[in-house]
């Protein structure tokens, strides 16, 4: 351990002293990010953070013997990140970097630095070029927030600290030092980095990461311990960098279908994303830094723990993400007066197949049946062996069971939901759906093809599973909309008054509105109600309560939600809100129906008529 503990150590000394001296060099030089509109920063802030990062590593390199050990891999690395520094002086053009990335993964692919994914020597070539270019870009594009990149750094570093440490040796060992020293270094620039950065790394520290990590994940399946199995050599790579993977596909994809090209800057990222729907910045980068440990750990989990079970978790996380790519895409981010904007060309193609043609939906369905399928033979049958003589059962029957539960569904309607809308009937809308294909499922296998041997516990676990699965996926959106509703510290101080049965329809109003609102809670005048939670939100308190909290300061607007409001408090309300600056707002429970058509009987034609309920 000590053999890595000391490069990171060292890394992390230098770099924790270096980025305070490269911050003064900035400022004095004049080298400053100032703020632009499609940058998310809005003050002036030091550059060349980056430059602490590549000199912490390459002089504990130099001081651990790196040199010698991977000259092609530090080589290579030096001039990425001395590109990326004279972009920071100079401002590069995209192409000039492109030109400068590919030629590097090409010397990499030239000592023989490959994915080895594929048998094709060609094929393996050409995705290892995509691979490295690929990623360097892509913590070029997530540096975006302050802590956002590094953070998501450190994580990535150290899920490949401890995927690749056992069992290392020779260069694979190398690599291990390799990237301890970028962990360190990286540690160091992050505690200047965290909101409220007072220094950004640049390109020159985006893009040696980037490169670094893309480089060592070839090199862990060219050096490393020899694996052969197809999952540990692509998944574990893959999940471990998912974060800069997602944000990457999200933005391009979101660039391309509006209309804008996939280089162009902007603020239209994942956490830009986020910020833009309530949570605060940092609130925003801990929920990537949090999916990155995931990614991590399910990466690592792939080489170290029950295949079969990782490739679950896998499935489910990955299934997982497209819900959490498809809830941010649907939000806005772009200028409302853009002409793209008014022709309607924003909304990405995942929330086009959600909404208008099911595509995508059925496609999560048909995944989330053969997961659930697949998780009830493995919870059916522990022991591997069990699990093995009885995989053969569920390979024939699996094309079964997807034709039945797919064709229940649409049978009985479950996708003629909205998903934005989805209650408890549509659950029992599921349900059935379930039950049908089960049931379908059953009497095809058992019946039909005679299959005696089948398990029939195993198809009750599968349709608990799957009916949690579809209800889950269908109530997503909703749960993370509520959420980060709750989560939000920015926004107008909302109270309602009334916690009866209005309370729901103003909850949906505050929501769905477009305004961004902090509720606060509940009041109500019956005293019973008085502490207790509704719909997650505490009463407060009565009628003097509000009184208080207008008077102090402590809230921007209160909504009526009791139909039945006493006419002189609601005057006095009135008043008081109008003393204080409160918005007041008031429910309007009831229906009217403006137009009625009737039969004029002496000239036989219909004619209109006015009348309210």
């Amino acid at each position: 351990m000590n053999a890595v503990a000391n490069p990171f150590l060292l890394a992390l000394s230098l770099s924790l002293v270096l980025v305070p001296l490269c911050r003064l060099l900035a400022v004095r030089a004049g080298r400053v990010a100032h703020p632009r509109e499609d940058r998310w920063h809005r003050r002036s802030v030091a550059l060349f953070g980056g430059v602490a990062i590549g000199a912490s590593m390459f002089v504990g390199a130099a001081a651990f013997g790196l040199i010698g050990q991977l000259p092609v891999l530090l080589a290579c690395a030096l001039l990425m990140f001395l590109t990326g520094l004279v972009d920071d002086l100079l401002r590069l053009k995209a192409s000039t970097k492109l030109i400068v990335q590919i030629a590097l993964a090409s010397v990499l692919l030239f000592f023989d630095y490959r994915l080895n994914w594929f048998q094709s020597v060609t094929l393996d070539s050409l995705l290892t070029l995509v691979w490295v270019v690929g990623m360097t870009n892509a913590f070029n594009l997530l540096d975006n927030m302050d802590g956002l990149c590094a953070g998501i750094a450190l994580i990535v570093g150290a899920a490949l600290l401890v995927d690749l440490l056992p069992g290392s040796t020779g260069a694979a060992f190398a690599h291990v030092r390799y990237l301890a020293l970028l962990v360190g270094a990286t540690g160091g620039f992050l505690v200047y980095n965290i909101n409220p950065a007072s220094i950004f790394m640049g390109d020159s520290g985006s893009l040696l990461l980037g490169f670094s990590f893309a480089a060592v994940t070839l090199s862990s399946t060219h050096h490393g311990a020899g694996r052969s199995d197809v999952l540990s050599i692509v998944a574990a790579p893959l999940f471990v960098l998912m974060i800069p993977i997602f944000d990457t596909t999200l933005v391009t994809v979101s660039r391309l279908v509006s209309g804008r090209s996939a280089a162009q800057g902007g603020r239209d990222h994942s956490s830009h994303r986020l910020v833009a729907i309530g949570l605060s910045e940092r609130r925003a980068v801990a929920v990537l830094w949090l999916l990155a440990a995931i990614g991590g750990a399910i990466g690592i989990a792939v080489n170290y723990v029950n295949q079969s079970w990782a490739a679950l978790a896998a499935l489910i996380f990955l299934v997982a993400m497209a819900l959490f790519a498809a809830y941010l895409a649907g939000i806005r981010v772009y200028d409302q007066n853009d002409v793209r904007v008014r022709e309607r060309r924003l909304t990405p193609i995942v929330v086009e197949f959600m909404y208008k043609r099911r595509v995508a939906e059925v496609v999560l369905d048909f995944s989330l049946v053969a997961i659930a399928y697949y998780g009830a033979y493995k919870l059916r049958f522990e022991d591997p062996e069990d699990f093995m003589k009885n995989f053969a059962n569920f390979s024939r029957s699996l094309p079964v069971v997807l034709a039945a539960q797919m064709v229940a569904f649409f049978i009985v309607g479950v996708y003629r939901g909205m998903w934005r809308h989805f209650g408890m009937m549509d659950t029992v809308v599921v349900a059935k759906g379930v039950f049908l294909g089960v049931v379908t499922a059953q009497l095809v296998i058992l019946y039909v093809y005679r299959f005696f041997s089948y398990s029939r516990t195993v198809f009750a676990i599968y349709g608990v599973l799957l009916l949690l699965a579809v209800t889950l996926s269908r109530a997503s959106f909703r749960l993370v909309g509520e959420y980060i509703q709750r989560q939000r510290n920015a926004g107008r101080r909302v109270v309602v008054y009334g916690a009866g049965d209005g309370a729901n329809l103003v909850m949906r109003e505050l929501q769905n509105g477009d305004e961004v609102v902090r509720l606060l809670g509940f009041v109500d005048d019956d005293p019973r109600k008085v502490g207790i939670r509704v719909h997650g939100f505490p009463v407060l308190g009565d009628f003097g309560t509000l009184v208080e909290l207008v008077r102090h300061g402590g809230v921007d607007r209160i909504v009526i939600g009791d139909a039945h409001f006493d006419a002189q408090r609601l005057s006095d309300l009135r008043g008081l809100c109008a003393q204080h600056g409160v918005a007041l707002t008031r429910l309007l429970l009831g229906l009217e129906e403006l137009v009625v058509v009737t039969s004029d009987s002496a000239h036989n034609r219909p004619r209109l008529r006015k009348v309210e309920l």
